[in-house]
């Protein structure tokens, strides 16, 4: 009955009877190979898999431009980087002036709220509060921009107090649905854990990517010259040493200015910490460097040293996430909210964990690329749904729309995703989607411009701007993107086929400028 319902235009309208409430989670960097319910072999995520499991899991949820600023314009707009504006973190900052979903929602009665990470390079708006952390933020008594422009400090774990602000705001609000955003800096970069994991995964041995020792044999010169190696992660801001006198950073950590800097950076950050924060600091993490230094790895052995550093920080960080995740479904069921509020729960983008031997994102590869895509909502979505269809962080706005009963603006480039919550399959949907990456040579890790299309099986990659190279892989039988068949003859007809749509799909979201700023 629902699904004749939606094709009759019915099932929206009921909805704008009942608009329900919003909660859209998102954190930073959240690969979907360390999300339990994604299959991940390296943690467990039980309370984030709660959400999928009670409802929709999408399994094929890609971003159109894998860096975090201006993956969040995309969010918000439901638009491209070109059209939105941001197209990348260094030359780029948001027009709070165009469309947005919170303004609408906002505008039609939603009482509307901001928490957590912003990282646009203006004011939010649309809001009617936020408290926003300043530029990236900090994972330990971080800084909040308030209403009207003031920074406040906060003592505590970000993590936590995100979650404990998120609650505040659910629980001042009288008689408006609401519809509220919980922007985690977790597992952003540079990965440092609450004291109440210091010692999670002590004892494992986080299993390495199969193909860690990547040699980038037969790929563009893109995959071998970028600078975003986990072996060259810096020893103190990033794996978290306290460096020798007069030692330096022996690595580049993607940015060759910032090496510099580096150093001085993390020393910034412990000084935030308070004493009793820095004496738990210091109790776990003195050993772990003097031990280093004590019997200090070399080849390969201080490559798979780095990597457990840095896994098992990054899982640690996601842990807090999960944990918070954990207490806010709480709250609301406690408040007997829970089954009336949309969650959502997503990351701004993907991220390396070792595949290829990187960290970070940027590249039109599977682990860049792909988002944790869940919503729970009962009285719309069986639980257990699965969804493969190819889904794109795009369509969030028109599905805010649409959940909110409010007609999608036909400047929006995406879809609403609510055809798919119901058991039917959209005839029309996608069959293929289209990618960009902007941030080249000025921004970090020297990833080079790149767009793309990626369908059911293949992707085809073009690197542009100082470099004319292209990539092709069959995701079937190469899913680790390992093997660049472009110039194989064997594939010159699919080669073919996917250029030409690759020139539809660019003509279609007017992406005919390779540089729009």
């Amino acid at each position: 009955m629902r699904t004749i319902l939606f094709l009759l235009g019915i099932l929206p309208f009921l909805h704008a009877q009942h608009r329900p409430n919003i909660i859209v989670i998102m954190t930073d960097d959240h690969a979907k190979n360390a999300v339990s319910i994604y299959g991940s072999r390296i943690n467990t995520t039980p309370n984030i898999d709660r959400i999928g499991r009670e409802g929709a899991v999408f399994t094929r949820g890609f971003v159109t431009n894998s860096i975090c600023g201006p993956s969040r314009a995309v969010h918000l707009t439901g638009t491209y980087s070109h059209i939105n504006g941001t197209v990348d973190h260094s030359s780029t900052r948001f027009n709070g002036g165009q469309w947005t979903y919170p303004q609408a929602l906002q505008k039609a009665g939603y009482h509307t709220a901001l928490i957590g990470k912003w990282h646009l390079g203006s004011i939010p708006t649309g809001f009617d509060y936020f408290s926003a952390l300043v530029d990236q933020g900090e994972y330990y008594n971080p800084r909040f921009i308030q209403p009207g422009g003031d920074t406040i400090r906060m003592q505590g774990y970000t993590t936590e107090l995100i979650n404990e602000i998120a609650i505040r705001v659910i629980d001042s609000v009288r008689s408006s649905p609401f519809c509220i955003l919980i922007h985690q800096k977790a597992p952003h970069r540079n990965w440092m854990p609450s004291p109440k994991h210091f010692s999670l995964y002590d004892s494992a041995d986080i299993p390495m990517p199969e193909n860690f020792y990547d040699d980038y044999a037969g790929r563009s010169k893109a995959a071998s010259e970028q600078d975003m190696e986990v072996r060259n992660l810096y020893l103190s801001y990033d794996l978290k040493l306290f460096l020798e006198e007069g030692e330096a950073e022996p690595g580049s950590g993607g940015s060759e200015r910032f090496k510099q800097q580096a150093k001085a950076a993390w020393e910034r950050d412990l000084k935030r910490l308070t004493r009793e924060q820095r004496e738990a600091w210091d109790t776990y993490y003195r050993p772990i460097s003097d031990a280093f230094y004590k019997n200090r790895p070399t080849g390969t052995a201080l490559e798979e040293w780095k990597y457990q550093r840095y896994i098992k920080d990054y899982l640690r960080c996601i842990a807090s996430v999960d944990d918070n995740i954990g207490v806010l479904l709480d709250h609301l069921l406690q408040k007997g909210i829970l089954d009336s509020t949309v969650i959502i729960y997503t990351s701004d983008q993907g991220f390396f964990l070792g595949e290829h031997g990187w960290y970070d994102k940027r590249f039109m590869y599977e682990e860049s690329i792909g988002i944790p895509f869940l919503v729970r909502y009962p009285p719309l979505i069986a639980p257990g749904t699965v969804r493969n269809e190819l889904m794109l962080n795009l369509d969030v706005a028109p599905t805010m729309m649409d959940l909110a009963g409010l007609p999608v603006p036909d400047s929006l480039q995406g879809r609403s995703l609510l055809p798919l919550l119901q058991p039917s399959h959209p005839w029309d949907w996608r069959t293929s989607v289209y990618y960009h990456y902007y941030e080249y040579p000025h921004g970090w890790h020297k990833v080079k411009r790149h767009y793309g299309v990626r369908t059911e099986r293949y992707v085809l990659i073009h690197f542009y701007n100082d470099i004319d190279e292209w990539e092709l892989y069959d995701l079937w039988t190469d899913p680790g993107q390992m093997h660049n068949r472009a110039d194989d003859p064997a594939m010159a007809d699919i080669r073919a086929s996917l250029t030409e749509e690759l020139n539809r799909l660019r003509i279609q979201y007017r992406d005919t400028d390779p540089d729009p700023r």
